[in-house]
């Protein structure tokens, strides 16, 4: 009897499949909503995966939409980087949508709050609000302007738009319960005074609606069926609610919340990026350092990698930390599968071939990806003049060292065995020249010498070695407690000069590649320049 396989889901898609089978939904249509006030980071990811992938999975919709309702910490360059970032990691949207779009619409909602008397002007500071708001075990105190008339709030409410009060001088707030054990049901503040411009709407509006108020009426107003989120908004889901039904929404949006991504060794509050931006101690949004989208970009990674990453941490319903590793463990998966293998030195050490010719060149062949059937091959040219890892030699070699050392053999990667003959020191007794001579019919593909050595080191050709830059990238903050900005690695960033083969002259901008014996690499925008992405060792144990 054939075996049936039984798909497993997550939670949000049992809800899913629950209302598509009641009849309570027909499409689904979901939506990422972020607020333009910085760039994405690897947190996003997550959410990103969640919201265009179920829409893909059930045939649905997902609309890209922006937050845009606080104008003082908004910006153009924001919503284009959010749009580059989702576009990287493979996603498209069905339809690109603002809250402003909806500014007209929400404070006629707003009006029809007043006029059920469900809403109300006040005149409390945002200090004077937060006090009277009380705490998890006092209940709040209600405003003295709670119970003015319906005929007065609206008038207020009016002058506030027409720009008759300074900003802080008046807000409008949601009447609900003061003495709620849910403290954002006291009488959240939904409307405040901005003169602030807006990026799309310029002057034309100085009150602003609060995300609370805004977010469920944006997903009412575009049908959306399943409004997912991150877990803290699981304590605002009663005030979503309100908002949609006094509002008279019909069909109401459903919300559901997950558990958001935390990452060991890494921080992702916006502020705290921002000030590493603004004061400089990083390279812009995009620095490789940053756990942004486009830094991860820059950096090297993947999109494959960070969309198999947040497939593998799942979606679950309890908040918990993900190891960092693991996300290298995904990248480095993906660029074993994909990365070109080519031979870089990253602390020159001269060599000479003794026996072998001034005036001769051959070819010896690397494979570009032994994980990849046809990848094929690429030839460097051996010749008598090259250079080696300064590690991959020693005159004094520890116990169990198969490199390069006097009266000792390895092999060249591609080329031949060689053995050492001499050695050139400066005045401290350090190498500065080593000379070897080639062992006959030992090139690789001969197998004719009959040796066998244990060590196979990497090299490239001298004369036609091409200079390179490698940015070798460590974690940004180190292990502690205590401010972020006291824990900033100073060797967080380091350059080292190399020589690669003749090979990586022609790479192109975002090309990655496999250095051997090195780790993962990726040019730059400028030429011959390289980022670390991530190292050979795995440090991730898969559970």
């Amino acid at each position: 009897m054939e075996e049936r396989k039984v798909e497993s889901k997550n939670f949000i898609e049992e809800i899913i499949d629950g209302d598509l089978a009641s009849g309570k939904v027909k499409k689904i249509i979901t939506r990422f909503p972020p607020e333009p006030n910085g760039y994405l980071h690897i947190g996003h990811a997550k959410a990103i995966c969640i919201d265009f992938g179920i829409a893909q999975k059930y045939g649905g919709e997902c609309n890209l939409r922006f937050d845009d309702t606080n104008p003082a910490k908004e910006d153009v360059e924001y919503v284009e980087s959010i749009k580059q970032d989702i576009s990287w990691l493979g996603f498209k949207w069905d339809r690109e949508l603002y809250a402003s779009d909806y500014f007209e619409e929400m404070y006629n909602r707003a009006v029809l709050l007043i006029k059920k008397g469900l809403a109300y002007v006040c005149d409390l500071s945002a200090q004077e609000i937060s006090e009277y708001r009380g705490t998890l075990t006092v209940p709040g105190k209600e405003s003295p302007y709670r119970n003015r008339s319906v005929e007065e709030n609206l008038r207020l409410f009016e002058e506030m738009r027409q720009g008759k009060y300074a900003d802080g001088e008046k807000v409008l707030r949601a009447k609900i319960d003061m003495a709620s054990p849910n403290i954002n049901m006291r009488d959240p503040v939904i409307y405040r005074i901005s003169r602030a411009a807006h990026h799309r709407t310029g002057t034309k509006w100085v009150i602003y609606p609060m995300y609370d108020f805004a977010h469920p009426l944006e997903d009412a107003i575009e049908g959306i069926t399943h409004s997912l989120c991150s877990l803290e908004f699981e304590d605002h889901r009663p005030l979503y609610d309100w908002f949609t039904l006094h509002c008279e929404f019909n069909p109401r949006p459903q919300q559901i919340e997950f558990a958001r991504l935390n990452l060991t060794g890494t921080v992702m509050s916006k502020r705290f990026l921002k000030t590493l931006v603004d004061k400089k101690i990083v390279d812009g949004w995009d620095d490789p350092r940053l756990p942004t989208l486009a830094g991860m970009r820059r950096r090297g990674y993947p999109p494959e990698a960070i969309r198999d990453f947040c497939s593998r941490i799942g979606v679950a319903k309890a908040n918990s930390e993900v190891d960092f590793a693991m996300l290298e463990h995904c990248v480095r998966e993906e660029l074993n599968d994909t990365a070109t293998r080519v031979m870089v030195v990253t602390n020159p050490l001269k060599v000479i071939v003794d026996n072998y010719p001034e005036d001769k060149e051959e070819e010896a062949f690397i494979e570009n990806n032994p994980q990849k059937d046809g990848s094929g091959v690429h030839a460097q040219m051996f010749g008598k003049e090259l250079y080696i890892e300064r590690d991959d030699f020693s005159l004094n070699p520890p116990p169990k060292y198969f490199r390069l050392q006097p009266g000792g053999m390895v092999r060249l990667k591609g080329a031949y065995i060689v053995e050492y003959a001499s050695c050139e020191t400066d005045k401290d007794g350090n190498p500065t020249v080593i000379h070897v001579n080639i062992i006959p019919k030992s090139k690789s593909g001969d197998e004719n010498s009959g040796l066998k050595v244990k060590g196979t080191i990497h090299w490239v050709n001298a004369k036609r070695a091409v200079d390179v830059k490698l940015n070798m990238y460590d974690k940004l903050l180190l292990d502690g407690e205590g401010d972020f900005m006291d824990r900033i690695n100073p060797a967080s960033l380091t350059v080292l000069y190399g020589k690669g083969e003749e090979y990586i002259k022609g790479a192109k901008a975002g090309e990655r590649f496999q250095f051997l014996r090195e780790g993962y690499f990726v040019r730059t925008v400028n030429e011959n320049e390289f980022n670390s992405i991530v190292p050979l060792k795995d440090s991730y144990k898969i559970k």
